[in-house]
């Protein structure tokens, strides 16, 4: 049972198109968490094809763990992520989840930076912040990250063990950093990115939203950092 999840508020412009371009042979459940839009996003994804699911308490991480709940309750195995402003590209996603499904690997993540990126997709910052946090948690952790990409597969047993706290943007790296210092199997791959497909953005759209997201991030990694222990499990190198 492999649960798709699409954290999304105020996507009604691309989250149709971003639910009906999910491979059905990949995913068995698309779930998309509406986290309080105001718009028609919900209408939207369940006309496409979508299970919805609301989640009125605003934040990345609240929503993702929302979502995370729903799939442990529905009986999920592989739990997958993806945003829903069309700037992921679905046609990744067997790469994404078929290694944790053959028990090669515990977490999958997409890495942006490292695959083909349409003009203007990611912003100096969030390249610059990617390549930082790689440097750093493989000091910590020894895992070479470069991109703290939102599309990403983890087992979902591993998941639940994982406890996540965050309730904003911090969510990604806080799983890149549990998964690490839990001695994970993980595999980062290159994936293609485009400009958002339609709608704003909640992060990159002004300065105040991505100084808020930077700081929440910092935050979330000197908590995390706090309580760093060496992995029980050495990790697999990431591949090339």
């Amino acid at each position: 049972m492999i649960c798709l999840i699409i954290p999304a508020l105020n996507e009604e412009e691309p989250i149709g198109d971003v639910v009906r371009s999910i491979p059905k042979d990949v995913i068995d459940q698309v779930v998309v968490v509406d986290n309080g839009s105001t718009d028609r996003t919900s209408e939207r994804a369940r006309e496409a094809g979508a299970l919805v699911i609301r989640e009125p308490r605003r934040g990345y991480g609240i929503a993702c763990r929302s979502g995370a709940e729903f799939g442990w309750e529905m009986g999920a195995e592989v739990i997958a992520f993806l945003d829903g402003d069309g700037s992921d590209c679905p046609k990744f996603m067997h790469q994404i989840v078929s290694p944790i499904v053959s028990g090669e690997y515990d977490f999958v993540i997409g890495s942006r930076t490292r695959g083909n990126r349409e003009k203007g997709s990611l912003t100096l910052q969030q390249l610059w912040s990617g390549r930082l946090a790689g440097i750093i948690l493989r000091a910590l952790y020894g895992v070479a990250y470069t991109d703290m990409s939102p599309f990403r597969a983890i087992r979902a047993d591993l998941l639940k063990t994982l406890n996540l706290q965050d309730e904003t943007y911090g969510w990604n790296l806080e799983m890149q950093m549990r998964v690490a210092a839990f001695g994970a199997r993980i595999l980062e791959i290159p994936v293609d990115h485009r400009v958002r497909r339609g709608g704003k953005s909640k992060v990159s759209g002004t300065f105040s939203g991505t100084a808020i997201a930077g700081v929440r991030i910092l935050l979330t990694f000197l908590r995390v950092a706090a309580t760093h222990s060496q992995p029980t499990l050495r990790p697999r190198e990431i591949t090339p």
